[in-house]
């Protein structure tokens, strides 16, 4: 009965009433009205109806409730499956049925293993019977097939599902992993390309590495001969007449300007290869300054151009690569006093730049570089307008330059005004480390000239094994020259061991590349005689890579010479090993 019903309209209330009232009530209380009976019922009835209500939009929202769950279920992008404990397919969802290509209705009471491809039935098994024995979800990856045959793979999460004593049931939710798998599949095999392109790189740098130690080798050989014999001329007694000087002078212009071209050449291939090692650490610029300063000044001097090098008030350290920070500033040096004007002026600057920086500027009182031509910098064999010039030069210079410097962590930059002049800039990082305590060395009042007379009192030996005629013809000239020296040579390896052994000589001075067993080769031969294995071994080598000079460093040579030979340097040298080979056989007494 609705609210708006009358109590006329409801017999049944209307009899409840009477009743009631018909009953009587007990003492002392007062006697309800039919009425007020009837407003009760009223009362009662409606909140009766607002339960109702209730209940119904209750009912309402499970009923929406389950239309989206199963709108879920059914249309999810996952297949599910309920499979019995005997294997068949007891429901799915109609993803699932559309994944293996059967219609619903047929797919209740097939079992599942039947989709699977033969090969992995095995497989399916084993996981199918752990899944319900083992309490927990299990994920693996089956390859199905669809009714129409079609394969496809796909990613399975089982769950074992139990109600009381009945068996346990297994959910299973599929997802298709075709695309994921072609994906996988895509980049495994585009890493192999990678890897074989990898593999093709590195196998074509080690090719170019060979060539340029070959190139190098095959270069510096005939140089050395070209480059000793005229300084062993240049150095001969009596002098040579002044046009035979200048002849000289010709010669070993021209040959230690090949030389500086072969470098360069190398330093620029090794470098776009990166094969490169840096040897990072704090170094203090005042040190390479002074170090370049003693370097470039006679080139300074026979052009009459002045030098201002700084004078630090504080020691300014950087973290970087010393040989090649050197390098670096002798070409910024050479270039700024080559392309200067003459009796000009070359200025270097050196001080914090910010950012924990230091710049380094090479300032020139040269011609200066149009904006045009400064767009052009660092583009190798680019000389920017000098090639019909006197000035000998390849413009590789400056490309190996800036690439040192950026390969350090540094920046290079340049500003240039016409008529004015150049500044050629680079900035690297500033070390915070404490002055390194100076280095040992050899004393200058050690040090002779190497076409100076020696100490004679006892005659010392030297060994020099190479197959080169000239480069043993060079030696010899240049042995004679020093009356504290006896040579012995061997033009092998073997040779070489077996006077080594037998002669004991104070030094050996080593070839790399000989006939049959190598330097390296004897060098191990030799170190593990105990005969001969405290005699110091220099190698003089045309092989000039760094890696080259790492490797032979490594092995166990006392020095590592290169070819062409400096004369200097070489008998430099050679007085090191001798006096550590004196010093060697004083304390074996």
């Amino acid at each position: 009965m609705s609210a708006k019903q009358s109590p006329t309209q409801s017999p049944q209330l209307r009899g409840d009433a009477e009743a009631e009232l018909a009953q009587g009530l007990p003492a002392g209380t007062s006697a309800r009205s039919a009425d007020e009976l009837l407003h009760e019922l009223q009362v009662h009835q409606i909140e009766l109806e607002m339960q109702n209500e209730t209940l119904r939009q209750t009912q309402l929202a499970l009923e929406e409730s389950r239309d989206r769950y199963v709108d879920l279920y059914e249309f999810a992008p996952v297949g599910y499956l309920t499979i019995s404990h005997t294997g068949l397919i007891a429901e799915a969802n109609l993803t699932g049925a559309d994944l293996l290509g059967e219609d619903r209705r047929k797919l209740i009471g097939r079992r599942f293993v039947r989709f699977v491809v033969a090969d992995e039935q095995g497989k399916w098994q084993k996981h199918f019977i752990d899944a319900l024995n083992g309490g927990g979800k299990q994920s693996f990856e089956l390859t199905l097939q669809k009714s129409d045959g079609t394969d496809f793979a796909t990613s399975l999460d089982c769950l074992p599902i139990t109600a009381g004593a009945a068996a346990a049931t297994l959910r299973v939710a599929l997802t298709d992993i075709t695309l994921r798998r072609a994906f996988e599949d895509a980049l495994r095999a585009k890493n192999v390309d990678l890897e074989n392109a990898r593999a093709v790189a590195e196998k074509a740098n080690r090719a170019k590495s060979e060539f340029l130690s070959g190139m190098s080798h095959e270069l510096r050989t005939p140089l050395n001969a070209v480059l000793g014999f005229a300084q062993l001329m240049a150095a001969a007694i009596p002098p040579p007449s002044a046009k035979q000087q200048q002849s000289i002078d010709q010669i070993l212009k021209a040959g230690w300007y090949l030389l500086g071209l072969i470098n360069e050449i190398l330093d620029l291939a090794m470098i776009e290869s990166g094969r490169v090692k840096m040897s990072q650490e704090s170094i203090s610029l005042d040190e390479v300054i002074q170090d370049c300063r003693a370097m470039i000044a006679p080139q300074a001097e026979r052009r009459g151009i002045r030098m201002s090098f700084p004078v630090l008030e504080e020691p300014l350290r950087v973290d970087a690569d010393r040989t090649r920070v050197k390098q670096v500033l002798v070409n910024l040096l050479s270039n700024a006093i080559k392309y200067n004007r003459p009796d000009g002026t070359v200025v270097v600057h050196c001080a914090m730049s910010g950012r924990n920086r230091v710049r380094v500027s090479v300032t020139d009182s040269g011609a200066g570089l149009t904006p045009e031509r400064l767009a052009q910098l660092f583009q190798p064999f680019n000389r920017l307008g000098h090639e019909s010039s006197s000035e000998e030069g390849t413009g590789i210079g400056l490309v190996v330059s800036k690439q040192l410097v950026e390969m350090m962590g540094g920046l290079v930059g340049v500003e240039s005004s016409v008529g004015v002049g150049s500044v050629f800039w680079f900035e690297l990082a500033a070390s915070a480390a404490a002055e390194a305590a100076s280095g040992g060395g050899v004393s200058g009042a050690d040090e002779q000239h190497p076409m100076l007379p020696h100490d004679s009192s006892r005659q010392r030996t030297l060994l020099y094994v190479e197959d080169n005629p000239a480069n043993l013809a060079l030696v010899e000239q240049l042995i004679e020259r020093r009356s504290d020296l006896k040579l012995f040579t061997a033009v092998d390896g073997e040779r070489g061991i077996a006077m080594a052994r037998a002669r004991r000589p104070d030094v050996i001075l080593m070839d790399i590349n000989l006939p049959g067993i190598s330097g390296l080769g004897a060098l191990s031969v030799l170190h593990e005689d105990p005969a001969t294995a405290h005699i110091p071994v220099l190698a003089l080598s045309a092989n000039a890579i760094p890696r080259d000079i790492e490797a032979g460093m490594a092995a166990g040579f006392f020095g590592y010479l290169t070819k062409p030979i400096k004369i200097d340097e070489f008998m430099a040298a050679l007085d090191i090993a001798l006096r550590h080979a004196a010093k060697s056989r004083q304390a074996s007494y």
